[in-house]
């Protein structure tokens, strides 16, 4: 199994779209994708219609009975959408007191890889969406992944958020001894707007090769395929935000 997570620690830039698109291609294409909500507010497990507040089990359950998980206990968390060969593991708003009430407990911050340790043969790729916060969450996060996929809005603002995700992942690395794969990926671009060019300019000079040389246009369609709860590229398949999903998934899956 491959694990990606998507992060930035700014909200807004793309993360969930990114997952959400990122999934939908590969399960067309047949991979068993898992993707995993560990932001509280559940913009992910919303899209896909899914309530986890309603449901018995979520990742806060992950999180809770991390001493005792198995393969069957994790499979029990999942969620199916309307795509097949794709799941969600859905997020509650109890995962954002477990910094307060776990975040010290020794092990919380390899709980997700060792959950996904579980399940490895059941999938062929997870994509986990983060929280714009650096808490035990993100951590988790980032410590179960094998890449580092960081959307970053093509404005001045969120470059700034940029940078302090980098410098995260600098610590972590650091902590974890481990270096990470990262692809920046510029979204909501929109080429007609002088402050999109100028803050495309800067990531290619400030972050170089780890910056992905296509772009995520502003499309409409993103919105419009979460109205009807599917991921873009089974409701709008020949929509320029396809197009540049499909090509960012190629640069990911060499």
């Amino acid at each position: 199994m491959k694990v990606w997570t998507v992060a930035n620690q700014k909200g807004g830039v793309g993360k969930t779209t990114t997952t959400v698109s990122l999934g939908g291609l590969l399960a067309q294409q047949g991979k068993r994708v898992l993707m995993i909500d560990t932001d509280p507010h559940a913009s992910l497990s919303y899209y896909f219609g899914i309530d986890a507040e309603a449901s018995s089990h979520s990742v806060y359950d992950i999180f809770i009975n991390f001493n005792n998980l198995t393969a069957d206990k994790v499979m029990d968390c999942l969620s199916p959408t309307k795509i097949d060969n794709l799941y969600v593991l859905p997020a509650t708003m109890a995962l954002a007191t477990l910094d307060r009430t776990m975040g010290s407990e020794q092990g919380m911050g390899l709980v997700l890889k060792k959950a996904l340790a579980k399940i490895y043969d059941e999938f062929d790729v997870a994509i986990i969406d983060c929280p714009p916060v650096l808490g035990v969450l993100m951590v988790n996060a980032l410590a179960a992944c094998n890449k580092v996929i960081v959307p970053t809005q093509t404005e001045y603002l969120a470059l700034k958020g940029l940078d302090r995700m980098i410098r995260t992942m600098e610590i972590m690395g650091r902590s974890l001894d481990k270096t990470f794969d990262t692809i920046i990926i510029p979204t909501m671009f929109d080429k007609r707007t002088n402050a999109a060019l100028a803050s495309r300019k800067r990531l290619m000079s400030d972050y170089g090769e780890r910056v992905w040389h296509g772009v995520i246009p502003v499309d409409t369609h993103f919105r419009d395929a979460s109205l009807i709860q599917l991921p873009i590229s089974a409701a709008y398949p020949k929509t320029r935000g396809v197009t540049a999903y499909s090509k960012l998934l190629k640069v990911l899956e060499k």
